[in-house]
């Protein structure tokens, strides 16, 4: 009797190790926003193979450099402001204590950057970064724009670019050294009408920002700062912008229309338009440049695209409302 129940013990705990042991990597990482759950997804198979809640309205998710931990903000946009960022624990599929980022609210746009969690906290005006070692919000900045969407800070963390959706702004913030109070400088450059989705050439000379009331991609010359071209890309809402790590394609996602339109930066020229469904909106391109991850967010799924060929090569389905993604690689 004692060896049946020795035997029932192990099966019982056997499977949730075996499902732990399971999870891939690389793995690719779905906020399924409507299910208020992260998806974990085999590249391989794409197949999900595990879920973990994700909190109130999550959009964003960035995963730490070991591939251990994924942080996701939790919105809440105008109507319902969230202040919270959600810890999911990758080896265990569990969640971790939230970090409550107090008065600040509405967090959106995530970076993870030498080991910490930048952040922007759209309804308050305000950037901010959390360090998971000490378990606190360990810095702040008024950034005095509307709307502060999304972010992008540079590898030695000197200089962060921001979004400002309703200002009709890009603001790069540049570590001071010569004794502002702040330590850093902004400037915000003018560009076209509700810039949101935007990213920095992998060179860092060039900002593309989409602007998602009037069509266009504003693009920013770095050393100058300065806009030297607007590009008619002819979307309806664009909704998030990708340089492939060779910095030859720019990457647009269009909310309204399902096209992800595919520009070649040197030129400037449309190369590609591909309609792939409802609800066309975050973008996510593997290290390699090989594959892009493309949201079909209003369809519940995935599109596989080949950069190579600017094609079509599978469906990730998932639950409802996918957007946010990441890149999770354990070592």
């Amino acid at each position: 009797m004692l060896r049946k129940m020795r035997w029932l013990l192990l099966f019982l705990i056997f499977p949730a190790n075996f499902v732990t042991a399971q999870i891939p990597s690389p793995a690719l990482l779905v906020l399924e926003k409507n299910d208020k759950s992260m998806a974990i997804v085999d590249p391989g198979t794409l197949k999900v193979v595990a879920r973990v809640p994700a909190g109130e309205d999550p959009h964003e998710i960035v995963a730490s450099d070991d591939g251990r931990f994924a942080y996701i903000s939790n919105y809440g946009a105008f109507q319902a402001p969230q202040h919270t960022i959600s810890i999911a624990d990758l080896s265990t599929q569990k969640t971790a204590p939230a970090v409550d980022l107090g008065a600040l609210r509405a967090p959106h746009g995530l970076e993870f950057v030498n080991g910490k969690v930048y952040f922007t906290a759209e309804g308050s005006k305000v950037i901010g970064r959390y360090d998971p070692a000490t378990h606190a919000v360990d810095w702040t900045l008024g950034i005095g724009q509307n709307r502060t969407h999304m972010l992008v800070v540079s590898r030695d963390e000197s200089r962060i670019f921001t979004a400002n959706v309703n200002s009709d702004t890009i603001s790069i913030l540049d570590r001071d050294k010569s004794g502002d109070a702040s330590g850093w400088i902004e400037t915000p450059i003018s560009v076209g009408k509700g810039p949101e989705g935007f990213d920095v050439s992998p060179d860092e000379k060039e900002l593309w920002a989409a602007n998602s009331h009037d069509g266009t991609v504003s693009v920013v010359e770095l050393t100058n700062r300065k806009v030297v071209q607007t590009i008619e890309v002819h979307t309806k809402r664009a909704n998030r912008v990708k340089f492939t790590p060779d910095g030859k394609l720019v990457l647009i996602s269009d909310l309204d229309t399902g096209d992800l339109v595919v520009v070649e930066a040197a030129s400037r020229k449309e190369v590609k338009r591909m309609t792939l469904g409802r609800g066309v909106a975050g973008i996510l391109i593997v290290p390699d440049g090989s594959t892009a991850y493309i949201a079909v967010s209003t369809d519940s799924q995935v599109a596989v695209v080949d950069l190579k060929t600017l094609s079509v090569t599978g469906r990730i389905a998932t639950g409802k409302g996918p957007d946010g993604m990441a890149w999770a690689l354990r070592k």
